[in-house]
């Protein structure tokens, strides 16, 4: 599986025909880098649950150049409108009511009659997009219910030969993924906590239901309890390391108790959630029993650190094994 820096003048021409052709390409967005695949072909969008061994109610997420690009697959209401003024090109996903007869895959929906989209902020994603000419369904570039990948080189150690190709675009700058908000409903709800703030939201939408945990049929991706995991345990609200455990700090406080990696040494939550998969990824590959994270607050990019914290921490249902 070849890997093509951005630099490569042959890189976007070339992943935009295996995208139509029905591969899979990788690429970065500002989040973290996603699996690609041509949205409108059934069997391709197949593949992405194939390589990631993702459950096949769980929803994709449609990537698309700009917001006009949705005129023909999704409805759009007034506060859909402002969202995407606000938010758009950025680390948001709305989910709409899909047209009837529109050209998405239905698997894309797993069934449901809405749909997930947004416009990443990244010039990589945004060329390949538009050499593409067609919706990109894009999850994280990883094994189902793993940690997220935030450079290539994560791409190919989950993935490996199950992905046609990855553009390497380096370190995705946001580190988290998206926030999703449902707008199909009469209230906007948060599906998902994300790189856009829940207060930041609120201020363009008004207040948000919060509606985060749904195991049976998620609306959206990254609503399964058991996500985001390494493949040892993970402790949460630790203070120290136990036997054989790494300690994943935060702030002055983790310099003081010794951790192991420090998400933010001043205590800054930018930092730490761009910081996040990639120490989660270096300590699960070192070896370690177990991970003990320290406290982050909860406000700000904080509330989306904490929730992917809380998912990687979570029981594991054996019904679906790792992957979650």
């Amino acid at each position: 599986m070849p890997v093509i820096p951005f630099s490569d003048p042959t890189a976007l021409t070339a992943a935009a025909g295996l995208l139509r052709s029905g591969s899979l390409v990788a690429f970065p967005t500002e989040t973290v880098y996603g699996l690609g695949a041509d949205a409108t072909q059934d069997r391709a969008v197949a593949r992405i649950y194939e390589a990631k061994g993702r459950p096949s109610f769980n929803p994709l997420i449609c990537h698309v150049p700009d917001p006009e690009s949705l005129v023909s697959l999704v409805h759009c209401d007034e506060r859909a409108r402002l969202a995407m003024a606000a938010f758009w090109p950025g680390p948001l996903t709305l989910v709409l009511p899909r047209r009837e007869g529109c050209s998405l895959s239905p698997l894309v929906s797993a069934g449901l009659p809405s749909v997930a989209v947004r416009v990443p902020d990244h010039p990589l994603a945004l060329a390949l997009l538009r050499e593409c000419g067609h919706p990109v369904a894009a999850p994280s570039a990883n094994r189902s219910g793993s940690i997220s990948p935030t450079l290539a080189a994560h791409v190919v150690a989950s993935l490996g030969d199950r992905v046609d190709m990855v553009l390497d675009g380096g370190a995705c700058g946001v580190g988290v993924e998206s926030t999703v908000v449902d707008l199909t409903g009469r209230q906007p709800a948060l599906l998902r906590p994300g790189g856009i703030s829940r207060e930041r939201l609120e201020s363009v939408l008004g207040p948000l239901v919060w509606e985060v945990d749904n195991d049976v049929a998620p609306h959206s991706p990254g609503q399964l309890l058991s996500h985001y995991a390494p493949s040892c345990p993970v402790r949460l609200d630790a203070v120290s390391a136990g036997p054989g455990e790494a300690l994943l700090g935060f702030g002055a406080a983790g310099l003081t108790a010794g951790s192991t990696l420090n998400l933010s040494p001043s205590g800054d939550l930018v930092e730490a959630a761009a910081n996040l998969f990639a120490m989660l990824f270096e300590l699960d590959a070192a070896g370690w029993a177990g991970i003990a994270v320290m406290p982050i607050p909860d406000h700000g990019l904080g509330l989306a650190i904490n929730d992917r914290l809380r998912r990687a921490a979570a029981p594991r249902d054996p019904r679906q094994g790792f992957f979650g």
